[in-house]
């Protein structure tokens, strides 16, 4: 069965690690028949949630007009998303959490989806990235009946294209395959 998969690819780098992540996860999910979309998040403007409570409980739309709602209606429609992020001091980078707390607008209509998350870092030990997927996790603890199906962790790889070659691309390509 074919699915609708949506990449959020944070990376402030078009082509950097945790983009180059995404092509592989992309090609495996394409050549594998599923329907595949992937937003470079830094293509679009996307404002810090204000605070103001408007789109609480998904009453009213939120006011800002960015290019966060359109992003959204792709997230409530998507059958899985896969999450993509450099790791900045061991979190998120800005572009992936201004996305997450904007998510309040529609998050309660983001239900039973699957979620692959990606990370790509310096450093080389899969353990401190832990800090990263426990931020993407908390978002999950959010939504209704959401299926954590996999982490592609690329780690050791600080300049733009180091990734390449490492076991990171096999796995993102092969979680791609198996969407």
């Amino acid at each position: 069965m074919s699915k609708n998969v949506l990449i959020l690819s944070s990376s402030p780098r078009r082509g950097g690690n945790s983009d180059r992540l995404c092509d592989r996860f992309m090609a495996g999910a394409a050549e594998a028949g599923h329907r595949v979309d992937k937003v470079f998040l830094k293509d679009f403007t996307v404002r810090y949630c204000t605070g103001c409570g408007v789109c609480y409980n998904g009453e009213k739309p939120c006011p800002q007009r960015d290019d966060a709602a359109a992003i959204l209606e792709k997230m409530v429609t998507a059958d899985v998303i896969v999450m993509a992020t450099p790791v900045y001091f061991y979190t998120l980078c800005a572009q992936m959490k201004t996305l997450i707390d904007r998510a309040c607008a529609r998050y309660l209509e983001m239900k039973d989806k699957e979620f692959y998350f990606i990370v790509s870092a310096a450093e080389k030990h899969i353990p401190a990235m832990e800090r990263t997927i426990d931020a993407f996790r908390g978002f999950l603890d959010c939504l209704d009946h959401p299926v954590e199906k996999g982490v592609i962790y690329g780690v050791g790889a600080w300049r733009m294209g180091e990734i390449e070659g490492t076991p990171a691309m096999e796995q993102a390509y092969r979680a791609g395959l198996n969407v």
